[in-house]
């Protein structure tokens, strides 16, 4: 099934969505009329205190799609259109303000709907000279306002809300004629074409107007003389469900992951809204924290068993029973591209596949010691590989590619590995994070997996193994060994350490490094000796053990590691580092291990 079928078959089953050729906009204020056009009353729709205020989201019908041109809306607008006021310089307001007059007279010049009829005489006999306090205060300027007759406001109903006025909007988008028009690509039935399509709202980092998913603005992008829609003819009716669906699953929380610069959507396609609701529950819990709901304890415990090697079926025997019928699952990644939407990933497969790949994603980043807060969401990883950890600082596409690379069970980017190993070599920051992400790579790009190969030197260890031989590895237990000694012959308080000045290149050129550093290691065992002889020799006995590893003939310090090696070396040094403060060296050395 093709990404907007998906999206217009998901519409069909969402409860609260708008009808067709309606959508939910921000609305700030409501003027309400007699009906004789005469202005009843002005107010205030927002919510909160002060600057805080939020809009009241409503369904309307749906905004006309500006770029450059004056286009107003349907039955609301914002100020500028409706009411010709604005806070700004409002160089077009006149123009805008007209457009909308002679849009609603050319409408509704000779309509009986009482509704209409009071909208249609208040704007013949308005001027914008008459915004003035009290009645119109100076904070509605530039809000979405709406309309309404005041007895009817009263009871919540507004002009657009109107039986009458339904039936008209419906008319209007050509969605009560499927009967005309050329066959719609996504739902096979003849339709009326959608010339433009509905923009796509809330994309991390686009446009606040939106984008588009199907556009065609130059002649390279269109074909046999058609313009816009009829490049790639989709109804009216399938380009509004497919969009307000997608409008939905964006605008919400529970629908929708952000991860990196790629905002992720995701829908199941069940028996019934309650086994969907659940589905999505359990995939929303594998990337992100889990919400205090009535859900989240079942939704907990099914997390739990999966994390902890269960298969599929048996994670959810017992627990969510209305899953094991199984269930479509789809999963959408966008990025914005100028006034477009790029989709940077489509996954779509069966849930309890996805449990499967979920599973090895865990199984590849699993790493001793854990990270101190369990399982972190996919986001905290993304932020170890950004300058300064900030979200916006994630490479492009990095993390749409890896995403993709775990809902399909492929191999991981290998811009994730030059990302983890950059910013170690900024920083010298080797955390169980950044541990995890290089094991993953290890083992799902380079084959490293612990018991796969009989060679030690080609596993990458969950844990300190003292058995591999891996030089990149080795090398890295030695680093962490000589920074121990250091610490311990110092204190913690030198204003930079090895690790600090040393550890970029001695994982990247070893040869250039290591013999300085053994140097120094000399002098700080000396120091050791002369406080705790104890604590000197269980770290000579460290240092030398490491180094009877190493191959027989094996050059010690070669003249460069590959990438595979490097991140071999920051898990060699993440695991011996820890391995000191799990373990102290001698009684009363605490302080130091701590």
């Amino acid at each position: 099934m093709s990404i907007l079928s998906s999206l217009a078959t998901a519409y069909d089953r969402l409860p609260t969505v708008p009808v067709p050729g309606y959508s939910t906009e921000k609305i700030g204020f409501v003027v309400s009329l007699n009906e004789d056009g005469t202005v009843a009353s002005v107010t205030d729709l927002r919510e909160g205190d002060g600057k805080k205020k939020q809009p009241r989201m409503m369904q309307v019908p749906q905004p006309a799609k500006r770029t450059v041109a004056v286009a107003p809306n349907l039955l609301w607008d914002k100020t500028s259109y409706a009411l010709g006021v604005t806070a700004g310089e409002g160089r077009r307001t006149a123009e805008e303000h007209g457009k909308f007059k002679e849009r609603h007279e050319d409408l509704f010049g000779d309509t009986d709907d009482a509704g209409l009829k009071a909208l249609r005489l208040f704007l013949m006999n308005w001027t914008p000279d008459q915004f003035v306090a009290p009645i119109w205060p100076d904070d509605l300027k530039d809000q979405n306002v709406v309309f309404a007759l005041e007895r009817e406001r009263l009871q919540g109903t507004y002009i657009h809300d109107r039986l009458a006025v339904r039936e008209f909007v419906a008319h209007l988008s050509g969605n009560d004629n499927a009967a005309a028009g050329m066959i719609c690509l996504v739902s096979g039935t003849p339709g009326k074409v959608a010339r433009l399509h509905p923009a796509i709202k809330n994309v991390w980092g686009g446009q606040s107007s939106g984008g588009s998913l199907v556009s065609f603005n130059l002649d390279a992008f269109t074909s046999y003389g058609h313009e816009q829609g009829d490049n790639a003819p989709v109804s009216e009716l399938a380009a509004f469900k497919y969009t307000t669906a997608l409008n939905t699953f964006l605008a919400g929380k529970t629908n929708r992951l952000q991860i990196g610069d790629a905002s992720t959507v995701f829908w199941a396609d069940a028996s019934s809204a309650q086994t969907a609701d659940t589905a999505e529950s359990v995939f929303g819990s594998w990337f992100d924290e889990i919400d205090e709901t009535a859900e989240a304890g079942r939704v907990g415990a099914i997390l739990q068993r999966i994390r902890d090697g269960v298969v599929w079926e048996q994670a959810i025997q017992g627990i969510a029973p209305e899953l094991e019928a199984g269930v479509r699952f789809h999963v959408l990644g966008l990025a914005p591209n100028a006034a477009r939407i790029s989709i940077r990933f489509w996954f779509e497969d069966d849930l309890g596949v996805l449990a499967e790949n979920y599973q090895r994603f865990i199984a590849d980043m699993r790493i001793d010691p854990p990270p101190r807060d369990g399982y972190p969401p996919l986001w905290r990883y993304l932020n170890e590989t950004a300058v300064l950890g900030k979200r916006e600082n994630v490479q492009p596409n990095l993390a749409g590619e890896w995403m993709r690379a775990i809902l399909a069970g492929t191999r991981y980017p290998l811009t994730l590995l030059n990302a983890v190993l950059t910013r170690i070599r900024a920083d010298g920051e080797v955390n169980a994070l950044r541990a995890g992400m290089l094991r993953a790579l290890l083992v799902r790009n380079y084959g490293m997996e612990v018991g796969r190969l009989k060679d030690k030197s080609k596993e990458a260890p969950v844990s300190l193994d003292l058995e591999n031989r891996n030089k990149g590895y080795l090398l890295g237990r030695l680093f962490a060994a000589y920074e121990q000694a250091q610490t311990a012959a110092l204190g913690r308080n030198v204003n930079a350490t090895i690790k600090d000045k040393f550890y970029g290149s001695a994982s990247a050129t070893p040869r250039k490094v290591f013999a300085l550093l053994e140097k120094g290691s000399a002098n700080h065992l000396s120091k050791i000796g002369k406080q705790r002889p104890g604590q000197r020799v269980n770290l000579e006995k460290t240092i030398g053990g490491i180094l009877d590893t190493m191959e027989p003939g094996q050059d010690p310090f070669p003249t460069s590691l590959p990438a595979e090696d490097q991140a071999l070396f920051g898990l060699g040094y993440y695991h011996q580092r820890n391995e000191f403060f799990r373990k102290p060296e001698i009684a009363g050395t605490e302080d130091i291990a701590s």
